[in-house]
């Protein structure tokens, strides 16, 4: 019961997860040779790249997009699949952004949190991406102090005019929607969604090239070209533009003068089991994706074929796991006793770009060449809002980005060598006070 059964044919260069084995379609993206010339290049193919791209072609750009790998490769192909109205860094935005935004920083950052849920929904219907996407998730509370901050978000929604979408639960509240003895309460949020995430950025490359995007596989950057007309170097080819955006969040090595100390990987693991069959209808009856309240959470939901993917056990040394299978199983046998022994059929880690106060990092190069990294573990919506933003500042409005990339971010010395070990200090901080609450 306790074997890894990998996919009998794993999607090319991927990594060997569920997502890749459920596809709808692989991409076959041309290589970049020769020379390209466009309005914006976009170093990078996940979702902050390809959302970008998508808003830029609707506004009438030509746009080129180089991957490395394959597109959705990294983190954007390989999480949790959840979209959540939880910001990386609110609070530290919150302190940060009142100095430009005054009295008004608190709308800004509430309507923020929902931004991203607008557009891949509305994105969704509009080009006909086939993802799962779903509605309903809980945030769920492991022992009493965590019902406070469950509370204040409850009331802060009800104030927000988010009655009909949030019910805070006590615990026979949760175990009527989950069957899990393992909470003492949770808040339900129905704008909340869920999603596959591989399968939604596949989707929006395709609509991207339909509005004339040109999207490169397999095409590393080596150099980017600073000057009046800048320009993307690969081993095969060029790209010259009027602007580039760099978007290959924690996953690239290029202008490491400017950004090394900045964003730090933290791995995370995730695993699927086998379809439970009648199995998932029990343990989640309502089909909603879950994480709980804790710094280092763990996260699930079903899948469209009834599995159960469940990810947790963030390693921040910036090392790759490990047997996350056997990490794991604990997790799920403590929160569903009844999958004790559950055949685990993909295992998988996910690198994610952290920030030390995780606010998303949006930035210039130089005159026209723009950054956006950083989500903190809270990628699949932040993306689509950064996506937007970017798009907005390369077609000369300015004021969302600017708003963010006025926030101060602290630059660690030594990079990953030093920034590594202070994020993993602080994760056993946190969770010592967490002990203690």
């Amino acid at each position: 019961m306790n074997t890894i059964k990998q996919p009998v044919k794993p999607a090319a260069e991927r990594a060997p997860s569920y997502y890749s084995a459920s596809l709808n379609f692989e991409t076959d993206y041309p290589t970049l040779q020769g020379s390209v010339t466009v309005d914006v290049a976009i170093i990078g193919g996940g979702f902050t790249g390809i959302a970008t791209a998508v808003e830029l072609a609707e506004r009438g750009l030509k746009v080129a997009v180089v991957e490395t790998n394959k597109v959705g490769w990294g983190a954007s192909g390989r999480n949790g699949g959840q979209v959540t109205g939880s910001l990386s860094g609110d609070e530290a935005m919150r302190k940060q952004m009142r100095n430009t935004l005054g009295d008004e920083v608190d709308d800004f950052i509430w309507h923020l949190r929902w931004r991203g849920h607008e557009i891949i929904k509305n994105r969704v219907a509009k080009y006909g991406i086939d993802c799962d996407l779903k509605h309903g998730h809980l945030h769920t509370a492991m022992k009493t102090s965590h019902m406070d901050e469950l509370k204040a978000t409850y009331d802060e929604a009800l104030r927000r005019g988010m009655g009909d979408d949030v019910t805070l639960l006590d615990a026979a509240g949760v175990r009527a929607q989950l069957s899990s003895d393992l909470y003492c309460g949770a808040l339900k949020n129905t704008r909340n969604m869920h999603l596959h995430p591989l399968n939604l950025c596949i989707g929006e490359a395709k609509a991207a090239e339909s509005l004339g995007a040109l999207i490169f596989e397999h095409s590393e950057v080596l150099d980017i070209v600073h000057g009046p007309r800048p320009a993307v170097v690969t081993t095969g080819g060029r790209i010259e533009a009027k602007q580039v955006l760099l978007a290959g969040d924690v996953y690239h090595k290029l202008e490491r003068r400017t950004l090394k100390g900045l964003i730090f990987p933290a791995m995370g693991g995730i695993v699927t089991t086998a379809p439970l069959g009648d199995l998932a209808k029990e343990i989640n009856p309502q089909d909603l994706a879950v994480y709980d309240c804790r710094f280092v959470l763990d996260y699930y939901r079903l899948t469209a074929d009834g599995r159960l993917l469940f990810g947790g056990g963030c390693n921040y040394s910036g090392r790759d796991s490990r047997d996350i299978a056997g990490e794991l199983r604990p997790c799920i046998e403590s929160t569903f006793p009844q999958l004790k022994g559950v055949q685990i059929d993909y295992q998988w880690s996910c690198a994610m770009g952290i920030v030390m106060n995780r606010i998303p990092q949006l930035g210039k190069l130089s005159s026209n060449v723009w950054y956006c990294q950083g989500y903190s573990g809270h990628g699949i919506a932040t993306t689509h809002i950064m996506g937007e933003i970017m798009a907005k500042a390369i077609t000369g409005d300015l004021e969302q980005y600017d708003t963010f990339a006025a926030c101060k971010h602290i630059k660690v010395p030594l990079g990953d060598q030093l920034g590594n070990p202070m994020l993993a200090a602080g994760m056993w901080y946190y969770q010592m006070l967490e002990k203690l609450r």
